[in-house]
């Protein structure tokens, strides 16, 4: 049953949907800013936005075509110093709700055409392929033109994509397509294929590949067509990454993130980088410092590992697989380190922190894209000695409600 009503819009929740405020309970309206007066068509809890009535000044008009239909962006209408405030906000208020007030460095922001790893969807149709992002709460794929957040080099490629996409559709189903832009060219991981390919069909993607310019294609488990080894440059290291594998999305963004660890971790002579991924904070640790690198995912470690065998000038890299979250690192496995670097999944690192509470590490850096399990890991670890110096939050992924943040504590001296 749907009711289509005028609602005056409170407040912004912490998906940037607006919230009015009813007999009824709270409305969630995507798309509105607080203050606006807006007329929505109202299904449960939730509401669709027909027009806003009273615009707040803080609008802008969407810079996409694709706005409100794509469900890759959540803030367009906000102006930029807008959206950055209320991203702070967020993180501030998730420390608060654990009874903490930091003092919270000035937002470091991504800027748009920056994002150099996308996950597309791509379905065939009567006439093609559609190739894009899902409409919000949907399975409807929204067949991109363009899009402000991607890099260009992935952007430009779009329309390549999809007629590559027609060589390996089946015809009923959907693939999901890594795209990945490298030192080397552009790298495309595929998933949920059709299962079969002939020698045709690789060789038509052969060919629909190097027309797109593209260095690598897989699909599942199988390499269709490589021209140049995909690599990523971490430091001094020189990193082929897996395909699919995870990455931070946006250069600039990670080169900051590893100016804060190198300056916390300081004169560390004993680092342990915890959740490593592919080596991102490794390699540049270990540039000073004697480094163990710990993550679960095994293709992770096996592409740090090589790496770390070719790569100079290095103090001594010692990887691990572990599953931090089941098999957390011992006070006695800490017990050598000075410093603990830890950029878990959006679950946080909570076993984990609570050993590092305990253990006798002088300097932890907590790396999240959670402000909640931040907020709560940071919360175990003041308990445990710990003081927070600071906490910068980072607008990685522009024009969406995500917003993550590096948080530094110290033990005191004695």
């Amino acid at each position: 049953m749907t009711d289509e009503t005028e609602l005056t819009i409170a407040r912004l929740g912490a998906h940037a949907d607006g919230i009015a405020d009813t007999q009824d309970g709270p409305v969630f309206v995507p798309y509105t800013l607080a203050g606006e007066r807006v007329t929505a068509e109202i299904d449960g809890g939730r509401a669709r936005l027909i027009r806003v009535i009273t615009p707040s000044a803080q609008r802008v008009a969407p810079v996409c075509r694709h706005f409100a239909h794509c469900g890759g962006c959540a803030t367009q209408h906000m102006d930029r110093a807008a959206e950055h405030a209320w991203k702070i906000a967020q993180v501030a208020t998730a420390f608060s709700q654990q009874g903490l007030k930091p003092v919270i460095a000035p937002l470091i922001t991504a800027d748009p055409h920056s994002r150099r790893r996308a996950v597309f969807a791509a379905r065939r149709t009567r006439t093609g392929a559609v190739f894009g992002l899902h409409a919000p709460r949907t399975h409807d794929i929204v067949d991109l033109a363009e899009c402000p957040i991607l890099a260009l080099e992935i952007e430009s490629r779009i329309p390549g994509l999809r007629a590559l996409a027609m060589g390996f559709l089946s015809r009923s189903g959907e693939a999901r397509l890594t795209v990945v832009v490298t030192a080397t060219g552009i790298d495309v991981a595929v998933e949920d294929a059709k299962p079969e390919l002939s020698f045709d069909d690789r060789a038509k993607l052969s060919d629909l590949a190097r027309a797109a310019r593209i260095v690598r294609l897989t699909l599942g488990a199988e390499t269709v067509y490589e021209d140049t080894l995909p690599v990523l440059a971490f430091g001094r290291a020189r990193v082929a990454p897996q395909p699919g594998v995870f990455l931070q999305a946006v250069p600039q963004i990670e080169a900051r993130m590893t100016e804060l660890i190198l300056a916390a971790v300081g004169k560390s002579k004993r680092v342990a980088d915890l959740f490593c991924g592919l080596g991102t904070f490794t390699f540049p640790l270990a540039e000073r410092a004697e480094v163990l690198a710990v993550d679960g995912e095994k293709r992770a470690i096996a592409a740090l590992n090589d790496a770390a065998k070719r790569a100079q000038g290095m103090k001594p890299i010692t990887a691990k697989v572990r599953d931090l979250f089941s098999e957390p690192l011992s006070l006695k496995e800490l017990e050598p380190y000075e410093a603990v670097v830890f950029d878990p999944p959006r679950a946080g690192a909570d076993a984990q922190a609570q050993r590092i509470a305990k253990s006798k590490v002088k300097i932890a850096v907590a790396v999240s894209c959670n402000p909640a399990t931040l907020a709560r890991d940071v919360r175990t670890l003041i308990e445990g000695g710990f003081v927070l110096e600071t906490v910068t939050p980072i607008d990685q992924f522009v024009f969406s409600p995500h917003i993550e943040a590096i948080a530094v504590l110290r033990r005191p001296k004695r």
